[in-house]
């Protein structure tokens, strides 16, 4: 499993200190770092070309502070400015709740400037979650608990990114997340009119219980990671193949095994 969760017993402070994603031996020969001047944050180049999709646990979000500084201003965008979804939205613009607490595994496509072009946030539903704290009235009072479901929520694009390539690149990377991380299925709380967006890029949810209607319609649905079209994903992500791997082996490099599933 990755790393400490909060509700787990804590690790030792060298654990706690783990060092940020770093790429593996084999990309280093290839490899080179354009450094904006008002950030730290390094974007990386390699055989392969930009490196986009990165996975990040939230204590490893200090590194990335251009990064994650633009997800949380696009969160406050998209759900509530667009949505108007009532989340709260702090004075630096951010949008972020408890759940940024409990140290999440952020899937984020990063632009080429080193900025956010769209995340979503996956969480162990062992522990805390959205679905089991709030919408158990869309699964009939039913808790959902399983060390192989995993909740995964915050689903943001950036406006200034391509939706619908940045949309696909997310949902293979969660299906890369979730074969590696050898887990069943993914559960999430969304729009309903995003099913339409996961019907295109062929990986549509079992729908467990939806309410309201219109704008306000909402959705609780369950992905099964076997299920997952890895070629048509490829395909309308405008990836190779073997992309999916890179990134994995990218952020979850020797470095960082100790994060890695068991």
């Amino acid at each position: 499993m990755p790393s400490r969760w909060p509700w787990q017993a804590a690790k030792s402070s060298s654990e706690s200190r783990a060092r940020p994603p770093r790429l593996p031996r084999i990309f280093t020969v290839a490899r080179f770092e354009i450094v904006n001047s008002n950030d730290a944050t390094p974007v990386f180049f390699s055989i392969w070309g930009i490196f986009m999709i990165r996975y990040l646990y939230g204590d490893q979000l200090g590194t990335c502070r251009k990064l994650s500084q633009s997800m949380f201003r696009d969160r406050a965008n998209q759900f509530a400015k667009r949505l108007n979804w009532q989340v709260t939205v702090d004075a630096d613009g951010f949008e972020r709740d408890t759940y940024d607490q409990q140290n999440p595994l952020y899937v984020i496509w990063q632009q080429p400037d080193g900025s956010h072009g769209g995340s979503m946030r996956f969480l162990p539903t062992t522990g805390p979650v959205m679905v089991n704290d709030h919408f158990q009235h869309l699964t009939d009072g039913v808790t959902i608990g399983s060390p192989l479901i995993w909740e995964c929520t915050r689903f943001c694009i950036s406006p200034t990114a391509p939706t619908p390539l940045v949309a696909a690149r997310l949902m293979l990377a969660g299906a890369t997340l979730g074969r590696r991380f050898h887990l069943a299925h993914a559960v999430g709380v969304f729009d309903t009119r995003m099913i339409r967006v996961y019907k295109t890029l062929g990986w549509a949810p079992d729908i467990l219980g939806s309410a309201g209607s219109g704008r306000d319609a909402i959705s609780v649905g369950l992905w099964d990671f076997k299920a997952a079209p890895f070629d048509t994903l490829c395909a309308k992500a405008k990836v190779a193949p073997d992309a999916p791997e890179h990134w994995y082996q990218q952020s979850f490099a020797p470095a960082n095994k100790e994060r890695q599933p068991a």
